[in-house]
Formats: C-alpha cells, structure tokens, sequence
C-alpha cells in the first residue's frame, strides 16, 4: 500500500513541476476585453479611447498612472470617463482635487500625490459585484517623436504592475494620413509572454491583440511611418531613425525567438516526461489492479454463524459498555466521537453502580454519588471501567468520597486535559481487552486502517489529476495523452479499494457472533413493547439491560417503553429497590455527562497546546478602496 503512495506522489510532484503552472491574479477583478482605440495627430499628439469590459468585486475605485516623463510625452490633457450602458454613455463629472476613493460617477485627471498624471474614477462597488464597461479618453501631447526619415510611436499601452488579468486585449492605432503603401510603415510589438500580434492592416491603420493576458506583463507598441505625415511636434530630431530602430527591434527579434525557440523545446520535454510518468503509473496501478482483484476472490468475508433478529439475554456477561459499544459498531482502533464517550461514561456508572462500588442517593432532588469501595479488586481485569472509576474517585476527592451530579458535570467541563487522557484510556484499554478476548484481529484492522487511507489517498489523486488533465488540455501547449489511461486506471483501483475494505475482517468469527448478539438485543431493546408480553424479561432483568440501552443512545426510548409495560411501575420503584433505573426514570441522567463530556473535549481540542484557536473577523480594507497601478519598463520581447 505504501508504494501506492510513494509512486503516485512522484507521479503528480513530476507532473506540476514540468507544468510550471501559472498563477492567477490575487485580485478582484478580471477584464473580458480591453480595447485602445488610438489617433495619431498630425501635430504630434495622440487621442486615446480605452475601453474596460471589467468584472468587479469589493472595489471602490479604479485608476491608472502615467510616469512623467518629458523624453516620452509632454502632457495628457481632455481626460473624459465614461460608464457604457446599453450602448449609451453616461458621462462622470470631474472632481478637481484628487483624492484616494472617489465617489461613483466621480472622476480624476491630473497629478496625484506622487507627482505622476493619473486617472481614476469610482466605481461604487466597494460592497458588492458586478460587470461594468468603461470608456476613458485623453490625449497625450507629443507623443510622436519626429526625425528626418520617419516619426516614431513608441508607447506601453498596459504596464508591468497592471494586476488584472484580461482574456483579450486589443487595440488600433490611426495614422494621421495615408502611406504610400504598408510597406512604409514598419510595427513592432512587446510583450513577456510573446503572446502578442501586431500588423498593419491598412496604409494608414495598425492592429494589435494579445490573448490571456496574465498580470505583472506589458503591451508596448513600437511604429514608424513618414515623418511628413506630422508637421509639427515638441519631439523633434534631426537625425536619421530607421537605421538604429532595426538594429535594435532585429537584436530583440533575434532573443525573443531564441525564447520562443527554448519554450517549444520545454514545452516538447514536458509532454514527453508527463506521458511517460502517466504511462508508468498507469502500469504500477494495473500490476495493483490485478494483484488485489485476485486478493478479493480469494479473501472471505465472515459471517454470523446464525442470523439473529431479537437476543433476550446477555450477549456476553460481565462486559463493559465500552466494549459492547466497540463490537456492536466496529470501532475497534478508538472512538471516533466525543457522543460516544459520553454514553460509556454514563453506562460504565450505571454498571458500577450494578456491581455495588458506587451508589446513587436522592435527596430533596439532588442527586449524589458516592463511592462504596476505594480499591475495587473486580475492577483489576476490566481496565476502562477502572480508569472511568478512578477518574470519578478524583472528582470526589474535594467531598470526602461523595460528588452530586451537577458537581461533576462542572468538573468534567473544566477538566479538559483529564478528560482527554481518559478518553485515551477507554480507547486503549478496550482495544486491548478485546484483542485479548480474540473478538479481533489486530492484521485486520490495521489492513483496513491502510485500505481506507488509501481509498482516501486516491480519491483526492484522482479529482487532482482530473483537473490538472483537464488544465494541461486546455492550454494546448501540452498534451497529456498519457493521463487519460492513467485516470482511468487510478478510478478502476479506487473501486477495487473500496470493494476490498469490504472483505477485510476486523472481527474474528467469535467477535462477528457476538456483534450479531449485541444488534440484536438492542433491536429487541427497541420493539419490545410491541412484542407478547410473556417474552419481556421481569423488571430486575431491565437494570442490566440499560446499561448497554445507554451506552447504545436508546435509554430514553427503552424507558418509555417498560412505563407501557409496566404500568404500575413507579408506585413501586423508589430510589433504594431499583437504585438508578429510578433516577432514569425522574431525571435525564442518560444525556447529561454526554453532553459535558463532548462540550469538555471540544473545548480541549481547539485550545490544545502547540495549535491555536481559529482566528475570526476582520477587513481587508477599512475604507472600502482598491486601487491599480500601471507603471511603465523598458523589457521588450
């Protein structure tokens, strides 16, 4: 089973380090679509349309920056922002101060704080969510930089610290007048992820766009065209251009396909090392595959020796509800709830009491324990009733032997370590009686243990591995082949697991008859109003049996029950001649010590030593703002 393990966890751990998968934005908010419609002037400026189609969340205003910089532009002037709905624009109105969070519908266009020209406008969504298209125009003053053969555009449209990822980006630049013909006009594109595309589409037209956009990139367009197309401009050189401009874009064109290059041949070693680590998985899990079909025919599932509906007597005497309950519900390696507990606490008193080493007294309604026998000796081969006993005796210790039932509640809620050390006690010790009595076998539960880790362990391998399959598929960079049969394999053996933990015997022969017996004295326990009267044992015979209706979680309904049988039996029981069946019958003693039992080991457990509790409340933002930044690099493509 643990080269199971140990082969699947190499499996995937090769798998995502040969993906290197990509990281998704730790944002908010996500564009569909963002389109830059730009007019190149012929006095050297530019008119820009910016239009967001933008999904939104918990945002209260969105901006971006431009660096100053007089080497790239002189100034931005005629910002306008703009919500389209329904193909209408409505229009923001200008804020002139600038300020942090901007009110809906309220815009900014100037210099902030950081002496950096910004534009931002809000949104209003700082509570909520939405879709929401945006337009935003301005225009930037000498953008054109113009010299003696040709002008140039040389501008990042979104910036290296952009945080919003964008299925699609898409832009057109315009020339102020026509080319002679395209070939005039020379475009050049940058991007990190080289997942761009630039061409000019018409003598006085450029055309870009980029898919999956992925944010921390950029988009930078690069063009040059006749300089006559511009008569004037503030950037202007006397100076040859298109010379240097191609030595440069050639160097850069020649690096990013030397990128290109290595990122195929990554992308070639990939595919290869994920199918091939795919395919031997696939035949590790098929060698398992067969190997524990063969297990299944040849393993046999036991079975009661006699199938038994109602048991009217003792399954076995002088067992302890913890054991009962152990072998009624097969929880062999521990109990698995705090309920649980609770009830064999709770029986163990009532059968303590049974065996005269405790007694129940009533008076004026209180109801007191007290201890009859400080060192029990029929205790010395029933270890979880004694660790039960000795946990009692302790809480007694204070009152000279005695304790009231409202007292040990409280100590059992404030006892939070000791109640923990006993629950350990009850597990161990009934695990081990039970071994000794040969009711189990110790191989058994721990191949059962194994097996259903392993059914665990496979079943998050197998969603893990669907979705990666289904990503790797999807970037089409990849194709994991191999992982089909892999899956499908990994699916065959989960249901071969499962099918297997069914035939793993945990109970021995003798431990499956007596979980039989135990299932069907508490049926008998549930129906036996509605049987012959003839065939309900005589009352006495009732204190014996609710103990293990206590341990088993039915007292109530057993004591509602034998009111219906014995209808007569309250005007002669009293305190003294049927000891604690009175006090079920007139208190709800059977659910008390469950309930600070289970309110004691969840409050030990969420403050356990070395852990910590959960941490709770709190905001991201306390004034409700988001805000993002584009700034400009230098890195092309």
């Amino acid at each position: 089973m643990k080269k199971i393990i140990t082969y699947f966890v190499i499996g995937i751990a090769t798998i995502l380090l040969m993906t290197n998968p990509v990281q998704a934005s730790s944002s908010d908010l996500f564009l569909n679509q963002l389109d830059f419609q730009a007019q190149i002037n012929q006095d050297g400026s530019m008119n820009v349309t910016e239009k967001w189609n933008i999904d939104i969340e918990d945002t209260n205003t969105l901006y971006k920056t431009f660096k100053t910089d007089k080497t790239k532009y002189s100034n931005i002037t005629n910002v306008e922002v703009a919500e389209v709905t329904n193909g209408t624009n409505q229009l923001f109105s200008k804020q002139n101060q600038w300020s942090y969070h901007l009110p809906k519908g309220k815009y900014f266009g100037g210099l902030n704080n950081d002496r950096e020209f910004e534009i931002a406008w809000g949104v209003g969504l700082e509570n909520s969510s939405a879709t929401r298209t945006y337009e935003i125009s301005y225009q930037v003053e000498d953008a054109i930089a113009k010299y003696n053969d040709y002008a140039e555009l040389y501008w990042q449209f979104v910036g290296q610290e952009f945080e919003i990822d964008a299925k699609k980006i898409t832009g057109t630049v315009l020339l102020p007048t026509h080319a002679n013909s395209k070939e005039e006009i020379k475009v050049w594109g940058h991007t990190e992820d080289l997942n761009g595309e630039i061409y000019a589409t018409d003598n006085n037209k450029i055309e870009f766009k980029i898919h999956q956009f992925r944010s921390g990139r950029y988009v930078e367009v690069r063009t040059l065209f006749p300089s006559k197309m511009i008569t004037y401009t503030g950037r202007e050189e006397n100076t040859e251009r298109l010379e240097q401009v191609i030595q440069e874009e050639t160097k850069w064109a020649d690096q990013a396909n030397e990128r290109r290059k290595r990122k195929e041949n990554m992308k070639v070693i990939a595919s290869i090392v994920i199918n091939l680590v795919a395919i031997i998985l696939t035949i590790f899990s098929i060698k398992s595959i067969i190997k524990n079909i063969k297990k299944i025919k040849t393993s046999k599932k036991l079975v009661p020796s006699q199938e038994i509906k109602y048991y009217r007597e003792m399954p076995r005497e002088n067992a302890t509800p913890a054991e009962a309950l152990a072998i009624y519900s097969k929880q062999i390696g521990g109990f698995n709830s705090s309920t649980h507990i609770g009830r064999i606490f709770s029986a163990t008193l009532l059968d303590l009491s049974l065996k005269k080493i405790i007694d129940f007294q009533v008076n004026d309604k209180i109801i007191t324990i007290k201890i009859l026998e400080e060192n029990p000796e029929k205790l010395e081969t029933l270890k979880d009733e004694k660790a039960i006993f000795e946990f009692l005796k302790n809480a007694c210790e204070q009152n000279h032997g005695e304790i009231t039932i409202k007292e040990l509640e409280k100590y059992i809620k404030k006892s939070q370590s000791k109640v923990i050390s006993l629950k350990n006690k009850i597990d161990n010790n009934t695990e081990q009686a039970i071994y000794e009595k040969e009711l189990a076998d110790k191989k058994g539960k721990d191949e059962k243990i194994t097996i259903v880790a392993c059914i665990i362990f496979l079943f998050v391998g197998l969603i893990f591995s669907t979705i990666l399959f289904g990503i790797l598929a999807a970037t089409k960079d990849i194709k994991p082949i191999g992982m089909i049969p892999f899956i499908l394999a990994t699916l065959i053996q989960l249901i071969v697991f499962c099918i297997l933990s069914g035939k793993v015997n945990v109970l021995t022969q003798k431990g499956i008859d007596e979980n039989t017996r135990w299932k069907g004295l508490k049926k008998y326990m549930e129906d036996f109003s509605m049987l012959d009267k003839r065939e309900v044992p005589e009352l006495v015979i009732w204190e014996k049996f609710l103990v293990y209706a206590t341990v088993f979680g039915i007292a109530d309904k057993v004591l509602k029950q034998l009111k219906i049988v014995y209808p007569n039996m309250n005007e002669q029981m009293d305190v003294n001649t049927y000891g604690y069946m009175y006090l079920m019958m007139n208190t709800n003693f059977s659910s008390s010590f469950s309930n600070a039992i289970t309110s004691s080991m969840s409050s030990a457990y969420s403050s356990a030593s070395g852990g910590g509790g959960g941490f709770s409340g709190g905001g991201r933002r306390p004034d409700g703002g988001r805000r993002w930044r584009w700034r400009k690099i230098d890195e092309p493509y």
